[in-house]
């Protein structure tokens, strides 16, 4: 799959092969689905608590007498009906970590970068630096790319380039290591710097 080289002016400057075992692989969705479920879970940090029945502190004198009075038996203010009472059957700090074999997240990414070939939302640049931190200068890339709200893969760090792009809201830099099903989801453009191809052609590998 040949798709041109951009530099950072928008000029094409060349083409470059997509491998078909990354980029080129057939698209399941359930499979995109799982992993992003899985994803979204464990960035959840499960520390909601609500007080029960035993916990809260109200008083724990009778109410009003058992009997005579016509109205229905009460024992406590600390149970749930009560305004101020204990919540009953609510959340408490639990984990919703799920598990996904390697391979599976994987196969879901190349599937992700498939479906992101297949609509023509990668943009490859021949290299993706800036002299300096500014915003604006990033800004300027994004616009002579044609992108309004993209997901930046950097190979390593680069301090201009991630500062640049901190203050821009439709935009995030990340290292091509950290690639990841949410960001390919949450960014219609996906831009992509020769190096860092490189660096995801290495861990991605080939399909198995």
């Amino acid at each position: 799959m040949n798709v041109p080289v951009y530099n950072l002016k928008g000029e094409q400057v060349g083409e470059v092969n997509l491998p078909e075992h990354i980029f080129g692989v057939k698209v399941s969705q359930p499979l995109m689905h799982q992993a992003l479920l899985r994803q979204l879970a464990n960035a959840r940090l499960g520390t909601h608590d609500t007080k029960t029945r035993g916990e809260v502190n109200r008083t724990t004198k009778k109410v009003w007498r058992q009997k005579g009075t016509g109205r229905a038996r009460q024992g406590s203010r600390k149970a749930p009906h009560w305004v101020g009472g204990g919540v009953a059957f609510g959340p408490h700090p639990r984990s919703y970590k799920q598990d996904m074999p390697k391979r599976m997240r994987r196969q879901a990414i190349r599937c992700a970068l498939s479906q992101k070939a297949a609509d023509q939302q990668i943009i490859i640049v021949d290299q993706l630096d800036l002299p300096a931190p500014r915003t604006k200068d990033f800004v300027a890339v994004m616009k002579a790319l044609n992108v309004e709200k993209g997901l930046f893969v950097l190979p390593g760090r680069n301090e201009n380039v991630e500062k640049s792009a901190a203050n821009v809201p439709n935009a995030k830099t990340i290292h091509a290591m950290y690639l990841n099903i949410r960001d390919l989801f949450k960014y219609d453009k996906l831009v992509l710097p020769l190096a860092s191809l490189q660096v995801i052609e290495g861990w991605l590998g080939k399909a198995k």
